[in-house]
Formats: C-alpha cells, sequence, structure tokens
C-alpha cells in the first residue's frame, strides 16, 4: 500500500521570463495548441484535429525530437505467447512499487490496438512471416519489442505521423517557435503561451485547450544521448505556471552510448543486449553475472549501476559491448544507424569491441496528471516525456516510453477535443500586461553557466548519490540562480538556461529527499528500499 505523497515547497521563482503587453504583441488563435512534436505530441494533434483547429509548436524542425532519435521499439503485446498480465507485471516490477497499476494496465492494454494503427499508417514495422516481428529487452519476460527499419524506429514512427500531420488542413505547423512561458489567468485557466519565432518576433498564442509535449531534460547532464533541444523547457514553465511536479528525482540513465573522447554520446540500443551481445570490463572479463542473475538483461538502473562500478574498480573510463560474434552481414542490415556511426570511427565490429558507458537518457518525472492527461491547471494537458502519469513509478521499463507517448497522446487529445467545445471563441480574451523589474546584479555568461551545470549535474545527481553532493549541488545551483534567474534574456540560450537552473535545483531537491534507493535513484548513504516512508512520490507544489 502506497502512502500519501510527499509535499515539498516549489522554490519561489518568477512568474514569466519576459515581459509582455498582449495588446501589443502579434496574436494567434487556435482551439488546441499543441506544443512539442514528438510521438506524443504528434499523436494528440492527430486526435485533436478530428474536430478542432490545432497548431502545433515545435522548438525545431518538426522532425527533430526524442522520438526520431529512438533506437529501441515500441512495446506492446503482440505475440498470443504473450499477455496483458506479465506486460504489466514487468511494468510494476520493474517500476519498484510506486505505478499507478490503472494507468499500467490502461496503457499495456491500448497498446496493440494504437501499434496496429500505426502500421495501417505507414509505418514501415520489420516483419516476420507477415507479422510485425517482436524481439526481447532487459526487464521484459517476453519478447514483445516492435521495430521499425532495424534501429530507426523512433524514426519511422514520427515519419508515418508527420506525413499525416502534413496532410491534414486542420493542422497548422509552426516551426523554430521557442515557447518561452504558459499564459494563465487569476483563475487557474490556461489561455496559451508566449513565445519566439525563429525571427525573434514575440508571439502569443491564444487557445482554448493546451497540450504539453516538450519531452525531458537529459542536456542537464555532460553525459546524455539526448538532442539539444531537450532542455526541461516544458518542466520549467509549468512549474512557474503553478503546475505540480512528481518524481523529479527519477533520471534514467541508459547503460550503453558510445564512448569516444572528444565526441559526443550516441546510443547504442540495448536491442543489442537482448539479441546477445555481452558486456566486457577494460581487462575483457564478463561481470553483469556478478550484479545481476539475468545479467544483461537486467533493467537498466541495474546495468548502469553495474558498469559504473565496474568502471571504478578497473580504474577505466568505459567498458565494452562485445558483439563479434554477430554476423556482420545481418548485423549491418538489423541495426544501420549504429553500424553506421561504429563504421565512422572505424570500429569492426567483427573484430573490434564496442567502447560504452551510461548517459543520462529518459525523465521519469514530470508534470503531474491524471488519468485524463489533465494537469491541476485548468485547460492544460501534458503527455510524452514531459508528464508524469504514473506509467513507470521509479524506472521506465524499456521501450514503454514510446507506448506511453502514443497512449497519453490519443487520451491527450480526445480530452482537448472535449473541453475545447466547451469553451468560447479565444478571440474575446482580455488583455494581459507583465512587467518584470529591472536587475542591478551582474550577468553571468549562459554558456560557461550551463557547461558547468552539465559537469555538475553528473559529478552530484547522477548515477550514485549522497546528502553532502546533493546539498552542495543546490547550493552551487542556487548561487548561479541569483544571477541569471533574475535577467530578461532575448534569445533561447538564456532562456534555456533559466529553465534547465530551476529544474535542476528541483531534482537535486528531490533527490536529497529520498532518503532511500528505488528504481533510477540510488543513494550510497541510503542503499535499500524504504517502504514504510518512500513506497510513495514527492511532489513540488
Amino acid at each position: 500500500m502506497k502512502t500519501e505523497a510527499i509535499k515539498l515547497k516549489r522554490p519561489d521563482m518568477r512568474r514569466y521570463l519576459v515581459p509582455f503587453n498582449t495588446g501589443s504583441v502579434p496574436q494567434m488563435f487556435t482551439d488546441c495548441l499543441v506544443i512539442g512534436s514528438g510521438i506524443a505530441g504528434l499523436r494528440a494533434a492527430i486526435e485533436a484535429s478530428d474536430s478542432c483547429d490545432v497548431v502545433v509548436a515545435c522548438k525545431a524542425e518538426l522532425e527533430e525530437s526524442n522520438t526520431w532519435n529512438a533506437q529501441g521499439g515500441i512495446a506492446s503485446v503482440l505475440d498470443s505467447t504473450d499477455s496483458f498480465a506479465e506486460h504489466i507485471a514487468d511494468t510494476l516490477k520493474t517500476g519498484c512499487g510506486i505505478n499507478d497499476e490503472e494507468i499500467v494496465e490502461r496503457v499495456v492494454k491500448d497498446g496493440p490496438e494504437l501499434v496496429t494503427q500505426l502500421d495501417k499508417w505507414g509505418t514501415e514495422f520489420d516483419t516476420h512471416n507477415g507479422k510485425i516481428d517482436i524481439t526481447r529487452e532487459g526487464g521484459h519476460s517476453h519478447p514483445r519489442i516492435a521495430h521499425a527499419q532495424g534501429d530507426c524506429t523512433g524514426r519511422a514512427i514520427a515519419q508515418a505521423l508527420i506525413r499525416k500531420i502534413r496532410q491534414n488542413e486542420a493542422i497548422t505547423v509552426v516551426e523554430n517557435f521557442f515557447a518561452i512561458d504558459l499564459i494563465t489567468d487569476d483563475e487557474n485557466n490556461c489561455l496559451g503561451i508566449i513565445g519566439c519565432s525563429g525571427t525573434g518576433t514575440k508571439q502569443i498564442v491564444w487557445a482554448k485547450t493546451t497540450i504539453l509535449a516538450t519531452g525531458g531534460a537529459g542536456r542537464l547532464y555532460r553525459e546524455t544521448t539526448n538532442p539539444n533541444i531537450a532542455t526541461a523547457d516544458g518542466l520549467a514553465m509549468a512549474a512557474r505556471a503553478g503546475a505540480v511536479l512528481c518524481d523529479m528525482e527519477f533520471m534514467q540513465f541508459h547503460p550503453t552510448t558510445l564512448y569516444i573522447a572528444g565526441a559526443s554520446r550516441a546510443l547504442i540500443t540495448e536491442t543489442l543486449r537482448g539479441e546477445g551481445a555481452i558486456l566486457l570490463d577494460i581487462n575483457r572479463q564478463t561481470f553483469m553475472k556478478e550484479y545481476h542473475p539475468d545479467a544483461e538483461l537486467a533493467p537498466r538502473d541495474i546495468v548502469s549501476r553495474a558498469i559504473l562500478s565496474q568502471m571504478l574498480k578497473t580504474g577505466s573510463t568505459h567498458v565494452y559491448l562485445d558483439i563479434r560474434h554477430f554476423d556482420k552481414a545481418h548485423f549491418s542490415k538489423r541495426f544501420p544507424l549504429i553500424n553506421e556511426l561504429v563504421e565512422s570511427f572505424d570500429i569492426d565490429v567483427s573484430k573490434d569491441l564496442v567502447p560504452v558507458r551510461p548517459s543520462a537518457h529518459y525523465m521519469v518525472g514530470g508534470v503531474k496528471t491524471n488519468s485524463s492527461a489533465r494537469t491541476g491547471i485548468n485547460n492544460l494537458y501534458a503527455c510524452g516525456e514531459v508528464a508524469s502519469t504514473g506509467l513507470h513509478g521509479a524506472n521506465r521499463l524499456g521501450s514503454n516510453s514510446l507506448l506511453e507517448g502514443l497512449v497519453f497522446g490519443k487520451v491527450a487529445g480526445r480530452e482537448a477535443i472535449a473541453n475545447a467545445a466547451k469553451k468560447p471563441s479565444v478571440m474575446s480574451l482580455h488583455k494581459l500586461k507583465y512587467e518584470v523589474p529591472q536587475s542591478d546584479r551582474s550577468r553571468l555568461d549562459t554558456a560557461d553557466v550551463l557547461n558547468s551545470l552539465r559537469a555538475l549535474m553528473w559529478r552530484n545527481v547522477g548515477i550514485t548519490r549522497s546528502d553532502q553532493p546533493l546539498a552542495e549541488a543546490q547550493e552551487i545551483i542556487t548561487f548561479w540562480q541569483r544571477y541569471v534567474l533574475d535577467k530578461v534574456f532575448d534569445s533561447p540560450g538564456g532562456w534555456e538556461c533559466q529553465n534547465m537552473l530551476t529544474i535542476a535545483c528541483i531534482m537535486a531537491k528531490a533527490a536529497q529527499g529520498r532518503t532511500e534507493s528505488r528504481g533510477v535513484h540510488f543513494r550510497k548513504d541510503f542503499p535499500e528500499i524504504d517502504d514504510k516512508r518512500f513506497k510513495t512520490h514527492i511532489e513540488f507544489a
């Protein structure tokens, strides 16, 4: 039995990052505004367009998202020998006791129909004997991972959804648009957003309903699989608007990213381990059996900690993934992205070991929502990685993220339709004005702050944690905040820095508050699970 959520006070913060007067800013009007272009946002827009005019606002190009970069597959019960009960059990086991069981059941049971729908919409899933082919990943008791174009699953799904978006006259796509803040009124209603176009012009998008699908926060860490756009913007703007943030201590680290000194990290999908790849330490010795009976197929948090521990034991910067026993021709066809990647560094997988190490990968926590994707702010919904739906608990089961985005994207879109139908025209909205007082403090270089922040988060709020480093992280971040959060910036770099400092401090505070180890949150000073005190969630309100 879970206990009541632990409530922590959200840090004081300025309501809006920029001053504005709605009477003097260019404006757009729509029934439903979707912020983000990953699987959740795209699916939400398609659903809402059934009876709404929809605007999709993208931070970059429509194709740039964590979904587009997802190598792994989408988990769903697609085989007669598998069952909903087994998928539910695997998800609950990985979530370490704090999943919402009703949400887990809903997502798992809705999955097959929506994956089949993706197939009908033109997603190029890999097939076998005329059916969608499935493989197994760590934490799953049964093969249930559907892939598309080998290790290009996210891209293939996004391409299919984007084609539908582009063909839909009810959907307007606004690219290279930075959403700065959600606009709310005194009655806790979300009215839309203020943002900035690619030309640097401030613009307001008024909306009857707004769906937040902005993705995660991986760029808070020096080592990450995430693209440059994953800077916690949606989390921060929701916090400033008064939404509840939940489970912010749970950042999932992917065990295997390519480690080449001086190069950015690139994901090496765990499907390789699901299909027989072996982890070796710097001395070419296997080690996973020492840490978990499932060895390479253990859940991601266990594999990540095992790799980190083995690196410390051997004094190395990485371990190796051994795929020399794979058929090279099959490998190049089955994993075209990874094959191209390793070849670009002159790694011959038939002869050479692939150097890997863990990196920040997926934000398990986020904006708290209910089963209808509603947040605590009227007319505001959240779905995908930015949301905390209760599906993942303390640790995400591999390939459940695309599934969650698909299911809750549809839910959010459907709920937005119903809500928008009850609302009057947004053309009648009253004028709003917000001013920011002038700061007399010195200005720090935001690029320097961000480099230091990412290193600090990796060092102090990383795979393993303890009290003193977590307290130190908050002290240092709070110092930076004094000289950054009081400023008014006029470009995305400054707003991203403000957003990242805001969320980093909340994550460190949540991690310090959970004095136990559960899922992806591991405390060296409290290495055991404490169900009496912490079989629950930590919320910031």
